[in-house]
């Protein structure tokens, strides 16, 4: 049986591909506890490189998620909305506003002409390329973009 440990199984996507000894192994040792971490990040995104490497470097253990091929859910996206609200934000702050698809789609003309947040939700839901990263959300609070001391407060 090869080899597992805690963050192995929280850089997983799908729990389903680790052998079920494992993960009752690492159940059984309290290890799994430390999930609330998410970074959906772009694997091309020296951003999100830096970010992932400031978490690495602190040890602080988190779920890694490929946010093209699986964007945060509309519920994250409200979730990470309050957060951002909570801070002065709109749902604009949602946006990678220098992305190609965001020029291609025209979104901030959309945005102008009256764009609504369940809108915005919905069409972030779908496409991950639109979204600002990497975003962190975290069992209490979320951010998005890398600022490495707000991430310092919100990663336990």
């Amino acid at each position: 049986m090869p080899e597992f440990d805690a963050k192995h199984v929280l850089n997983q996507r799908r729990i389903s591909a680790i052998p079920k000894e494992v993960l009752v192994r690492l159940l059984l040792a309290g290890q799994t506890s430390d999930m609330a971490n998410k970074v959906y990040e772009y694997k091309n995104c020296s951003t999100c490189q830096k970010a992932l490497k400031f978490l690495d470097a602190k040890k602080k253990t988190y779920e890694r998620i490929p946010i093209v091929e699986q964007p945060p859910t509309a519920a994250e996206l409200k979730k990470m909305l309050g957060y951002l609200k909570a801070d002065g934000g709109t749902f604009k702050n949602l946006f990678n506003t220098s992305g190609q698809q965001y020029r291609e789609l025209n979104i901030s003309e959309k945005i102008k002409n009256g764009m609504t947040e369940e809108q915005a939700i919905s069409l972030l839901a779908k496409n991950g390329k639109l979204i600002k990263r990497p975003f962190l959300l975290t069992e209490n609070s979320g951010t998005v973009g890398f600022k490495p001391d707000i991430w310092s407060k919100l990663v336990k």
